[in-house]
């Protein structure tokens, strides 16, 4: 499928947040990925941008009422070349929303691997979503050789637990050491807690978006 991603939910869906997700002014949710000029396909990543994702009225009610927003994005590199296509590498990273009631500001924070970049504090809910809607460019070296190339792009969106938070505070203020040395895989903090609650109000624990890119060879 290329160009816009499609809502993929998983769980148990409820019919009335399924039809009534998005407002029509703001558009439904939408991933795609853009490859770069031909002359750099063998250097540089693709483009990803997304819009619209935290645009949903259930969502802004858990962001409102302390449950952060996570948007996790995985880029995988796949080649064509063999008798089934084949993933060569890919690259993931978290864009975390939430919402501070005593300060009525918005912050986020991106999450790669053991480093954590704060994207900014914003008093304005649709600032803090233009950030995290801005297009990003994963590092990739595609290498030549046999087969075309393509890039899959899977945005998931997850709302955490009060729990979940908690860890990812104390993980960014150096509290959780492990995790910072290795030993520990941070994301595990992201991943646990109690979803029932969340699910209803969601429609399922998780909703997916996918894209993906037309096919290349490298120059």
């Amino acid at each position: 499928m290329r160009g816009a991603g499609r809502w993929r939910t998983v769980g148990l869906v409820a019919a009335t947040l399924a039809t009534a997700a998005v407002s029509a002014a703001q558009g439904p949710p939408d991933l795609r990925v853009t490859l770069p000029p031909r002359d750099s396909l063998g250097i540089t990543g693709p483009w990803v941008r997304s819009r619209n994702v935290l645009a949903d009225r259930a969502v802004r009610e858990l962001l409102n009422n302390g449950f952060p927003a996570r948007l996790r994005y995985r880029v995988e590199l796949w080649t064509t070349a063999g008798w089934f296509n084949r993933e060569v590498r890919a690259v993931e990273w978290d864009d975390v929303v939430r919402y501070d009631p005593m300060r009525k500001t918005f912050e986020a924070v991106r999450v790669r691997g053991d480093s954590v970049t704060p994207l900014g504090i914003f008093r304005q809910f649709a600032e803090a979503a233009a950030e995290v809607e801005r297009p990003v460019r994963p590092v990739f070296r595609p290498a030549s050789g046999p087969g075309r190339l393509y890039y899959n792009v899977t945005l998931t969106l997850e709302m955490l637990s009060v729990t979940d938070l908690d860890e990812l505070q104390r993980w960014v203020r150096g509290d959780l050491q492990p995790a910072v040395r290795g030993q520990r895989n941070p994301g595990t903090a992201l991943s646990r807690g109690a979803r029932t609650l969340l699910s209803r109000l969601l429609g399922g624990e998780q909703r997916t978006l996918d894209a993906r890119s037309p096919r290349f060879r490298v120059p």
